[in-house]
């Protein structure tokens, strides 16, 4: 019975990852939509999954109550985030039913991440997201292939590959995630190096064939950041100045790409204007200034022409419906006190996780840190942040807290708690 119970929550936890992906379901639901056309279906399957989703994690939790009341009041950055700070934005949202329904989604969607930090450690979530992957590249593969009105797209984006996604962009993004989670494990693992060397490289293919040209020049930072986070495990008398060293040629490269940027635009398929966006930025720039503080209320801003949002829409000539930057968007929807709660909780993040990669030997111990990279770079032309249902959102929370399980070891074992807080996984 207990070997059932295991196999039906491994399960549930694979079921999990592949949804908040938004891998599938939206993409056969709406019949296969391309990016210009619009199709008005029945996406209640969606909400009642999610629904389902949450209660179940929610019932997890509970399960492990003491643990998980335990981690979270260890990270009060979190519970504003995800709880407090959307819940009263209620009082000043300029949409209130769409602040409260975006409030729950977003709380039930990081509950999630909180159940991923709380009953696994890191190194099986890096092997759980391992076999997620996987999965998605074997169906994207089969959609692309087999069922192309599926899994390639049309119109401008004419033979792109989308893979189960519903959008070319949104599975070059996927296959990032994928790439560097499969690196790591190719360092980490002397078995199964085939499979996992076999779906780093079908990882590449399907980015490559999704053309989506910010997602390579992501995982290619990506991958020199990997190694160049490497230092941070060299004594002090090599590591500092190599460091000044790497610094210094960053400096001189940036300068480069500064001079040169509507040539190297060009190059990757890109206008200088990064297709709309630094146009967009300034009219979101402007209506920040009229709600600094607290923004708009969660989810209140994005109402079409109903809303504030209208004056973008009318400015900028075409429909937005987010600005293509996550900080921007925190603090459209929670203001500067939002975004600096944010930048608080994801900077001790940062340091913990530069810590953990300092005093470990393991490959996985850079997951951590290289995922809150990929959040800072993903995060300057797409609005991933305090994303309700969404994968990049759930890691996020499950990184941060597993950071701080990891920093509260060596204290709970010295003080002999270990057992008594529930460390000790299920």
């Amino acid at each position: 019975m207990r070997k059932l119970a295991i196999v039906a929550e491994l399960a549930f936890t694979i079921t999990g990852l592949l949804v908040y992906s938004g891998a599938i379901l939206y993409l056969v639901l709406s019949g296969g939509a391309q990016e210009s056309e619009f199709v008005d279906f029945d996406s209640s399957l969606i909400r009642i999954i999610n629904l389902f989703l949450y209660i179940v994690t929610f019932f997890l939790l509970v399960l492990r109550w003491r643990k998980t009341v335990y981690v979270l009041s260890q990270d009060r950055f979190i519970i504003s985030l995800i709880v407090l700070l959307p819940t009263l934005s209620i009082l000043w949202s300029f949409a209130p039913a769409t602040t409260i329904k975006d409030s729950f989604t977003v709380f039930g969607s990081s509950l999630f991440g909180i159940y991923l930090a709380t009953r696994y450690t890191l190194k099986q979530q890096l092997q759980l997201l391992a076999l997620a992957f996987s999965i998605q590249i074997v169906l994207s593969f089969i959609f692309a292939v087999v069922l192309p009105k599926y899994g390639v797209m049309g119109g401008i984006h004419q033979g792109k590959w989308r893979g189960v996604f519903h959008h070319k962009n949104a599975l070059g993004a996927r296959m990032v995630i994928s790439s560097i989670i499969f690196l790591l494990l190719g360092h980490n693992v002397k078995n199964k190096r085939l499979f996992i060397w076999g779906s780093f490289a079908l990882s590449l293919f399907l980015l490559l064939r999704s053309a989506s040209s910010s997602a390579l020049v992501t995982l290619i930072i990506m991958i020199f950041a990997f190694y160049l986070f490497q230092t941070f495990r060299w004594s002090y008398l090599i590591m500092i100045p190599s460091l000044v060293g790497i610094a210094t040629i960053g400096e001189g490269l940036y300068f480069f790409l500064s001079s040169n940027a509507e040539a190297l635009f060009s190059a990757i398929g890109k206008d200088a204007t990064l297709t709309g966006r630094t146009d967009l930025w300034p009219l979101v720039i402007e209506m920040i200034q009229k709600q600094p503080w607290l923004g708009y209320g969660f989810g209140g801003f994005w109402q079409g022409l109903n809303g504030e949002s209208a004056y973008i829409w009318r400015a900028a000539g075409w429909p937005a419906t987010h600005p293509h930057n996550g900080f921007l968007a925190i603090c459209l929807d929670l203001g500067l006190v939002g975004l600096l709660i944010f930048m608080l909780g994801f900077l001790r993040a940062y340091i913990k996780a530069m810590t953990l990669v300092r005093i470990s030997n393991t490959a996985e111990a850079f997951w951590p840190l290289l995922y809150l990279t990929y959040i800072v770079l993903s995060n300057l032309t797409e609005s991933t942040l305090l994303e309700s249902n969404r994968i990049t959102w759930v890691l996020y929370i499950a990184i941060t807290l597993s950071l701080q399980i990891e920093s509260l070891r060596p204290i709970q074992k010295s003080k002999k708690l270990f057992n008594k807080v529930e460390f000790i996984q299920d």
